[in-house]
């Protein structure tokens, strides 16, 4: 096809005005697939929550939690200072670090000899792993057409949501093998690393963010970076017309400058609050389904089923996600996983359980990544990879408490105790959610 005219608008302006590209798709598809191996590690913790709660393995309530809440504790740390950094030296170099960091730490992990070394790597991993999902989030939010932009990061979210039910069912396919004498637990470990070192060399294929190389007065590689964009092959859509959000942008760049600390607030408040049901149910449902009697393999079977409706929603949703304001899609979607928390609770039937857990599991998997791409669209490029890991490291604060107050509340006061806890969260959550500002969504964000 002939080269699209290149104007001399600004480079935010051109790139918002572009159609869906191949180099779009391929930003997409290695971008999720870092989130893949991200959502792998993570949810490895959900096996371990499980392995490590059973024989022989059994450790005692504070161990175990001080175990599932130290990668978050890493994560703390590494989102605030990576995210700066990103705004710095680069967002696509930034991600390569991260993921050859995870890669290492894994393999690291895998050859653990005790329980506090393998916490102590988990920690540091976790340094990396918190990192990765607000500068991705940032990356794409920089490069993708603001027409599409919710429907592309939830084709990202889609191919992440490969890597949980990967870890599940791996841990459980081999649990009782243990090829080459290695615990299954050790073999997740080794496949993450792998994995992660893998798409990290993978982003050496993609191009920096235009935007960023533009405000950071690289114009020359701005140039070229936004000229691979408008020179690949269409693959959706046609060339639109200039936002009109982008007329003036001094102006509309000096509004969105005066109120990051008003929008950064309440994107913090949110993100502190998601985690006591995003991450902490999900992280103690082995715990909890250990609780009321079930076998290892029947709890591994289980949480697998679960995150196949984390796959299920990303997929499903993503065509839709543009349609709606996204401060109403997120209080809608924190009711329904309220609700699933309340019947997995109450339930002692396989049934109810499995379906309760994949329809968490399905809008968990909506409610995340809608609330990491409303904070990215609040923020202007200069900001928005620092000002987004700093709001993600709250998220990793209340991911890092949930398991600590919440598995020894389960284990001396049960179930109910902690759903009172995470409904709670919910409902604050709402509250804020109320007072929150609305984002550019389908808007360009500077």
């Amino acid at each position: 096809m002939p080269k699209r005219a290149v104007t001399d608008l600004d480079i935010a302006s051109r790139m918002d005005s572009l159609p869906v590209t191949a180099l779009h798709a391929l930003l997409v598809v290695v971008c999720g697939l870092g989130l893949a191996f991200d959502t792998f590690e993570i949810v490895l913790g959900t096996a371990l929550s499980a392995v490590f709660s059973a024989p022989p393995h059994a450790l005692p309530a504070a161990q175990l939690a001080l175990l599932l809440a130290a990668v978050y504790l890493g994560a703390i740390v590494g989102a605030p200072v990576l995210g700066y950094v990103a705004d710095k030296q680069g967002r696509r170099r930034t991600l390569m670090s991260v993921l050859l960091w995870i890669a290492l730490m894994s393999l690291a992990a895998s050859r653990s000899q005790s329980a506090g070394q393998l916490t102590w790597l988990r920690a540091l991993a976790g340094v990396g792993l918190g990192a990765y999902p607000p500068i991705m989030m940032t990356y794409l939010t920089d490069q993708l057409p603001p027409q599409r932009r919710g429907l592309l990061v939830f084709a990202a979210s889609s191919v992440a949501m490969l890597g949980p039910p990967a870890v599940i069912f791996l841990v459980r396919g081999l649990i009782s093998t243990h090829p080459l004498g290695l615990e299954s637990w050790r073999w997740a470990f080794i496949v993450g690393g792998i994995g992660a070192a893998f798409v990290g060399i993978a982003f050496a294929l993609l191009p920096e963010s235009p935007r960023w190389l533009e405000r950071t007065g690289q114009t020359s590689a701005a140039e070229l970076s936004c000229r691979r964009f408008e020179e690949s092959r269409t693959v959706w859509g046609q060339q639109h017309g200039v936002p009109s959000s982008t007329k003036g942008p001094a102006l509309a760049r000096a509004g969105v400058q005066r109120s990051v600390a008003t929008r950064w607030s309440a994107l913090a408040a949110l993100f502190l609050l998601s985690p006591w049901s995003t991450t902490a149910f999900p992280l103690l449902s082995g715990a909890v389904l250990t609780q009321k009697g079930f076998r290892l393999p029947d709890t591994l079977l289980f949480i697998g089923l679960a995150t196949l409706g984390s796959v299920l929603g990303s997929a499903v949703a993503a065509p839709a996600v543009d349609w709606f304001e996204r401060r109403a899609a997120l209080a809608s979607f924190g009711l329904i996983m309220m609700l699933s928390v309340a019947v997995f609770m109450v339930s002692a039937t396989p049934v109810w359980l499995i379906c309760a857990n994949v329809a968490f599991g399905l809008f968990a998997s909506l409610y995340t990544p809608t609330l990491a791409l409303y904070g990215a669209e609040l923020f202007p490029t200069s900001a928005r990879a620092g000002a987004s890991s700093a709001a993600w490291a709250l998220n990793r604060i209340g991911s890092a408490c949930a398991p600590l107050l919440l598995l020894p509340l389960l284990r001396s006061r049960g179930p109910e105790a902690m759903l009172a806890v995470i409904g709670a969260t919910w409902i604050v959550s709402v509250l804020v959610l109320g007072v929150s500002p609305r984002g550019q969504q389908r808007r360009a964000v500077g």
